[in-house]
This record gives C-alpha cells, sequence and structure tokens, in this order.
C-alpha cells in the first residue's frame, strides 16, 4: 500500500512529553476533583478533593498555552527573531539546533525574497526528546517543500564542536536548543563556538526560556555587544527571552 507524501511542511510539536504530561496530570487531577468523595480521611488528615480543581486548571492552561506556541507562537517568534536583523541577502546563517529547520527556512526565504547570494546552514543533534519527529530527512523534507533547499545546508554536529572555521557566518540564530545541554562546561563552550564562528560585525539572535541571563553574560564577557529582548506573552510559552549579540568590527 503506498503512502501518500505530505504536501505541507512539518515543523513538528516541540517538547512532545512535557505537553502530553500537562494534559494528562491536568486531566487526572480535573477527574479526581469530580469524582472522589468530597472529603478524603488519609489517616489523621483530611483531604478535600475539590482542591484539585486549582492544579487541574492551572495544568491544563499550560497545556493549552503550549499547544498554542506550537500551532501559532513559534511561527510568529520565529519571524519576530529574523526581523530583529536587516536583511542584505548575501548572509552566511547559521541555525544552532534547528530542529526541523522552521528558523533555518525562514532565513533561507528571506535570502530568496532578495535574490540573494546568501546560504543558510543547520546544524542538529535531532534529539526526539526535544522535538517531535525529528530527524534530518524530516527538516530537508521541508525545506524542499519550501522551496528553498538551494539555499540550505544540513550537518548533523553539536553546537559546543562546531566544525566550521572562525568568522564563518554572518548571522547566528538558535531557539530552545542550548538549554538542552545541561552540563554548564559544555553549555559554555557551545557559546564560546558561536562566538568564534560569527563574523566581526555579525549578530546572534539565541532565544530560550531560560539561562539567557547566563548567556547574556558570556557573551558580552567575550567581548560582544549584547542586550536582550521579549518576545510576546501570549503566543510564546513558556514566554521566550531573545538575547541579541552583535561582535564588534
Amino acid at each position: 500500500m503506498s503512502t501518500s507524501l505530505p504536501t505541507k511542511p512539518d515543523y513538528g510539536v516541540d517538547a512532545p512529553a512535557v505537553m502530553r504530561n500537562f494534559f494528562l496530570i491536568g486531566t487526572a487531577c480535573l477527574l479526581f476533583a469530580i469524582f472522589s468523595p468530597h472529603i478524603l480521611h488519609l489517616g489523621p488528615v483530611e483531604l478535600n478533593a475539590r482542591s484539585f480543581y486549582w492544579p487541574a486548571g492551572f495544568l491544563l492552561a499550560e497545556g493549552f498555552l503550549f499547544l498554542l506556541y506550537v500551532k501559532v507562537g513559534k511561527f510568529r517568534h520565529s519571524d519576530f527573531m529574523l526581523s530583529l536583523h536587516q536583511w542584505r541577502g548575501d548572509e552566511n546563517v547559521l541555525d544552532v539546533g534547528c530542529g526541523r529547520g522552521l528558523l533555518l527556512a525562514g532565513a533561507a526565504k528571506r535570502i530568496a525574497a532578495l535574490s540573494g547570494t546568501g546560504h543558510a546552514t543547520g546544524i542538529d543533534v535531532w534529539s526526539n526528546v526535544d522535538m517531535g519527529g525529528n530527524s534530518s530527512a524530516a527538516t530537508q523534507r521541508n525545506l524542499d517543500l519550501e522551496g528553498i533547499s538551494k539555499y540550505c545546508t544540513l550537518l548533523s554536529q553539536p553546537a559546543q564542536t562546531m566544525s566550521f572555521p572562525d568568522a564563518t557566518f554572518d548571522v547566528i540564530v538558535s531557539n530552545l536548543c542550548i538549554h538542552n545541554i545541561y552540563d554548564q562546561p559544555t553549555r559554555l563552550q557551545a557559546l564560546h563556538q558561536i562566538v568564534r564562528v560569527l563574523k566581526p560585525g555579525g549578530i546572534a539572535l539565541l532565544s530560550d526560556y531560560k539561562l539567557t541571563s547566563e548567556y547574556a553574560r558570556e557573551l558580552a564577557a567575550a567581548g560582544l555587544i549584547v542586550e536582550k529582548t521579549r518576545g510576546s506573552l501570549i503566543t510564546t510559552f513558556p514566554p521566550l527571552t531573545v538575547v541579541i549579540a552583535r561582535k564588534p568590527m
């Protein structure tokens, strides 16, 4: 039996286990609050089952906010990040932790729209924990469907051991990637690699929901000019901060 090929890009579900757990645990709390006896006796402790409406509401709301980000917010956030740079069309771009290629494709589209000579490179280790259905093949399929494959290259390599020469890229972008490097020395090594491969006069745009103060501090210590801005508080969940780092000429 033949399987039909996708006709539209699929940029996946970010942290699928997290969203699943919000809905599962929230639903369990809701059912417990509805169907359990009003007062439960656990030894000497009395537990009001109706109090579980509060965690149920909180967790289900978090789940729906996460779903809103997956379906709408991450596309708006990608556009917001890329709008922080004035595109010329000749940029050499690196997407660190490109996942299914949303930022990578966005950068390539901007280059193509300017009939530019630039190029966008995406690196990743394609973890399925961090992104549902993550693979280089899925990313390449998205790039093909977007019609910008000729502007893009995919490479399987970790952020902390990039193979590129010094001062290779005009623009470096990354969203919800660097915090997944749990060991701090290795995470700082990834930031140092970003500094190393960024050209003088280039810009790095690093977006995350935590550790952005660490990123900003480390990039500033390396001599970059650093500022921070926030994404939408409604459509990005968890709320995202973008570290904007410019390398002096």
